[in-house]
């Protein structure tokens, strides 16, 4: 008695349907019948869909026309062997790894519920269950930091991260998030990005401009401001026209990146509006 080669229950399943399907009728038979019937196929290639190896879906499909079976349940059944012998990759979906611009409670809750997602969004009682928790991690506890109004505490933070199969860049990002909550946002310099240093030094220029005109009155000719004094001028008048030749330069790509950039601090301003406020006319 020959012993049929190993292979996966699905294959077995695949050979089992076709031996069925011939019956006692003859390889030759099936492969004439299969030929009149618009599907040619030899005779070798039918015997060799039962030898162990996954056959093709032509030569199954011919398999079922010349023995009168039915062709779609033929097809069913070697689309599931096919999958046993070929399975497709399990594609693992992209880390989350939270952003820095996290500074809210709320915000915080919903980096969990993205990380808790990329997961595959496993239960409550799931993650706190988790071996990778180590203990740390209760419903109840895991509730009150998702919709609750207490911020989560670090070992919590850690636990759930580890709950979820998160990585270590995850991790970090979630404890940096909490520490920003704590400590507040981060105070923005007043020229921290090139269009307010523009700015800055417009508003600088005209304000001495303006403090200049209102006392030059008082001032007589021979009082008037030394060599030094003129060359400074000079030089603050010179870089308040760069700078506002440099703003009216701006594309208006790079407008509106500078005016995300510093939305937070002056949120609803216009910038070009301001920028041509310092370009002389």
């Amino acid at each position: 008695m020959s012993r049929r080669p190993a292979g996966p229950v699905e294959l077995a399943r695949l050979r089992d349907w076709l031996e069925a399907a011939k019956r006692q009728r003859t390889f030759e038979f099936l492969a004439g019948r299969a030929g009149a019937r618009r599907m040619p196929v030899s005779a070798c290639t039918l015997r060799r869909a039962l030898d162990g190896r996954l056959p093709t879906p032509y030569t199954v499909r011919a398999f079922a026309r010349g023995a009168d079976a039915d062709e779609e349940e033929a097809g069913r059944v070697w689309a599931a062997a096919e999958a046993a012998v070929r399975p497709k990759p399990v594609r693992k979906p992209a880390a989350y790894v939270p952003e820095r611009q996290i500074t809210t409670r709320a915000g915080l809750a919903r980096a969990m519920e993205k990380v808790r997602a990329a997961a595959g969004g496993p239960s409550l009682r799931q993650l706190a269950a988790s071996p990778a928790a180590a203990g740390l991690l209760s419903r109840s506890a895991l509730h009150n930091a998702l919709k609750g109004p207490q911020l989560p505490g670090e070992e919590l933070l850690a636990a759930f991260a580890s709950a979820c199969g998160a990585g270590e860049e995850t991790t970090r990002a979630l404890l940096a998030a909490r520490a920003r909550i704590l400590t507040g946002p981060e105070p923005q310099a007043r020229a921290g990005y090139p269009c307010e240093i523009a700015e800055l030094a417009a508003e600088q220029a005209e304000e001495r401009r303006v403090r200049d005109a209102a006392v030059r009155h008082w001032i007589r000719a021979e009082d008037e401001a030394d060599e030094y004094d003129r060359q400074l001028r000079d030089e603050e008048e010179a870089e308040h026209r760069r700078m506002a030749a440099w703003g009216d330069s701006l594309t208006d790509d790079e407008l509106k990146e500078l005016e995300q950039a510093r939305s937070a601090a002056e949120a609803g301003r216009e910038l070009r509006a301001e920028l041509a406020a310092y370009i002389p006319r």
